[in-house]
């Protein structure tokens, strides 16, 4: 007993014969086409003498079927030629029966699959009129009514026609599915490389953060502490105990956007990656500062909100970056740091008043990009420029709590 699933391999072995050898299969099906004619017209209605050209009927019978081998690449022409040969056999008083019409019900079959809808209705209608009209008038019909004459060719050929047409339907929409398929892989693809090429501008833009602003942070209090290191001893000894502490701190910081990158999240007893940094941590980054030699002051305007972690740790790394742009872009002394509260958003202003350094060659800084980059990626917006009363400034505002696509993934 076969199976479907035996039944299924024999038919998709049988497709793929059929693909590769187009040709055998048309020409097998023409010589069935051709035996199955030859005999219909043969046939005749009991008590009826059959037409006298044989031999004509299986001229017109091989013609009919000869040109449905050409079929694939002229479907019209193919309808056309079957479909004359058919009215003539049926003019010269063969009986018509499903077995003379098996060439034209194949030709207008292929017509229906291989042409678009409008085609065949024009030469389905054209073949009907003319099939039909020949019925009418044939004498070997005689004996049978008019409604008999026309509805048996008529439901003979509208046949093929439906199938012809379900099997375009089918073709097309397994097409649509195949390129939906295609097209969401490729949407994956893309996807797939967009998220990557975005993690790694979040890493790198990260590890830009941390190096820049410790590096910076600790040349400045070594710079202090050796101009101090004759003059004021405590104080050296002072600054040089913070920078340890910043040079800890910069360690802790690089040791967690590295681990970030190892971690795996499904393996057990994986050790927890330290919490991100944020707000509650400015006093820390002021005193930091100070160590340095840059005066930090910072106000608050209305009342403090909650904010998502995406949004602390950006306000928190502009803050970092802008006060590192000063201790390396600015002869200042001083820096004041603004947050402001209004309704949705946070407005924070970094500013101070020494006068530029140079600028840094073209290329070489990422400093002021980073920050608005951060600030877009959560919906706000970033300004960065020098003031007209001297010194520079950058202005930032950012939602307390970014929409759900923009959020940035975790971060260290």
């Amino acid at each position: 007993m076969i199976t479907s699933s035996q039944e299924r391999r024999y038919a998709d072995r049988l497709e793929e014969f059929a693909v590769r050898h187009p040709f055998l299969v048309d020409l097998a099906t023409v010589l069935a086409l051709l035996a199955c004619a030859t005999f219909g017209a043969s046939l005749t209605l009991p008590n009826a003498d059959p037409p006298d050209q044989d031999k004509t009927a299986v001229a017109l019978m091989g013609v009919s079927c000869l040109v449905l081998l050409k079929h694939r690449a002229y479907p019209r022409i193919a309808v056309t030629v079957t479909g004359a040969c058919t009215v003539a056999a049926v003019s010269m008083g063969y009986l018509l029966t499903p077995l003379l019409l098996a060439p034209i019900m194949a030709a207008l079959y292929w017509l229906a699959t291989l042409t678009e809808r409008k085609t065949t209705r024009v030469y389905g209608i054209t073949t009907l009129v003319g099939v039909i009209g020949a019925a009418v008038v044939a004498d070997s019909m005689d004996h049978l009514s008019l409604l008999l004459r026309t509805i048996g060719p008529f439901f003979w050929l509208m046949l093929p026609l439906a199938a012809g047409n379900m099997t375009r339907l089918r073709r097309a929409y397994l097409q649509a599915v195949q390129a939906r398929a295609e097209h969401a892989e490729r949407t994956r693809e893309e996807e797939a490389r967009l998220r990557v090429t975005e993690e790694r501008v979040r890493i790198a833009r990260e590890l830009h953060d941390v190096v820049a602003h410790h590096m910076a942070l600790a040349n400045a209090q070594a710079g202090t502490a050796a101009h101090l290191a004759l003059t004021n001893p405590e104080q050296t000894q002072k600054i040089l105990t913070d920078l340890t502490g910043t040079t800890s701190s910069a360690l802790r910081e690089l040791k967690a956007a590295l681990g970030l990158l190892r971690q795996d999240d499904d393996a057990p007893g994986a050790p927890p990656l330290e919490p991100s940094p944020g707000l509650a941590r400015l006093p820390e980054l002021v005193s930091a500062c100070r160590s340095a030699g840059l005066a930090v002051t910072v106000t608050t305007e209305g009342e403090p909100q909650p904010l998502s972690p995406g949004v602390d740790l950006t306000a928190y790394r502009i803050v970092q970056e802008a006060l590192t742009n000063v201790s390396k872009h600015a002869d200042a002394e001083s820096a004041h740091v603004r947050l402001e509260y209004t309704g949705s958003r946070l407005l924070l202003t970094v500013t101070n008043e020494g006068p530029s350094k140079p600028e840094p060659a073209p290329g070489r800084g990422f400093g002021v990009m980073g920050m608005r980059e951060r600030a877009q990626s959560i919906g706000g917006e970033l300004c960065a420029g020098p003031r007209p009363q001297g010194g520079f400034e950058v202005t930032t505002a950012l939602p307390l709590q970014p929409a759900a696509h923009l959020t940035e993934g975790p971060t260290p």
